[in-house]
């Protein structure tokens, strides 16, 4: 995929291939606190090489098209769970899957911590100067121990079985076991007791209906996750080292980025 640079207003800009922000760079060693959110962990979860890029030498990747079907899912349901919020009641889902015990958790900061983009859930990482940080689709409380459920919410089109069996060894989700250890992991170290199951609500589109007609139609699954957080700490501690070191680490053999920003190197050298 080939990205133009375009302003607010959708004009064509140059593209400068570096990040301007001096809050999105970090200086090796450096004193003053800085932000890392969980899709960063994440990044250097996947090639460190491409994580220091980014986040020390302030190396922009290009950008992508937000996936509105997905985030407008996201948003209806928000809305469905805040009027069960507001009311102290379950889901309608929940009875469906021995949840009646469960609502909506109803906390003042609700609203910062599913905002990814300016607050969301918030830790100093101990020893650090990082704050770690990452805005959750939803948190729900199990009335009868008093922990908070971390949920997530996933759109998706598949006509595989939407089963725990099926849904957690798929490849490509094993990032969404990740997004909610560290979920977990962060509403722990900010104080809460927190349920040792959480919850991926899967919104799966229905490809075998006969046709569109301005709809579509989707199921409703909860797969339940059995989250762990023993992992999380010795990464964290390998990603501070990582940004405060003078060396560029390598990077993993299967980045893609990576073998792209190598292979266009080398054309271009040969090419003079």
């Amino acid at each position: 995929m080939i990205s133009l640079k375009r302003n607010t207003k959708g004009e064509l800009v140059p593209a400068k291939g570096l990040r301007t922000r001096a809050s999105s760079i970090y200086s090796p060693n450096q004193e003053g606190s800085f932000r890392i959110s969980r899709s960063k962990f994440s990044d250097f979860l996947t090639c460190q090489r491409c994580f220091y890029l980014d986040r020390v030498k302030g190396l922009a990747s290009p950008s992508m098209p937000g996936w509105t079907l997905n985030e407008t899912t996201d948003h209806l349901l928000k809305k469905e769970f805040d009027r069960c919020r507001e009311e102290g009641v379950p889901h309608r889902l929940f009875a469906e899957f021995g949840l009646d015990h469960v609502v909506p958790f109803n906390h003042p900061d609700m609203d910062k911590w599913r905002d990814s983009l300016h607050h969301g859930l918030e830790y100093p990482l101990e020893g650090s100067n990082i704050i770690l940080h990452g805005g959750v689709d939803d948190i729900w409380i199990d009335t009868t121990s008093e922990e908070l459920v971390v949920v997530d919410y996933k759109s998706q089109a598949n006509n595989r079985p939407v089963t725990p069996e099926f849904y957690l060894r798929a490849v490509h989700h094993q990032g969404y076991k990740v997004q909610m250890d560290f979920y977990a992991y962060l509403l722990m170290n900010m104080g809460f007791k927190v349920s040792p199951t959480g919850y991926f609500y899967v919104c799966n589109a229905d490809r075998n209906i006969d046709g569109f007609y301005g709809a579509m139609t989707f199921s409703e699954t909860l797969i339940p996750y059995s989250w762990s957080t023993d992992w999380i700490e010795p990464k964290l501690r390998d990603m501070v080292n990582t940004i405060n070191s003078y060396a560029i680490p390598d990077g993993n053999e299967a980045c893609e980025n990576c073998a792209y920003a190598s292979q266009r190197a080398l054309m271009e050298a040969s090419a003079h």
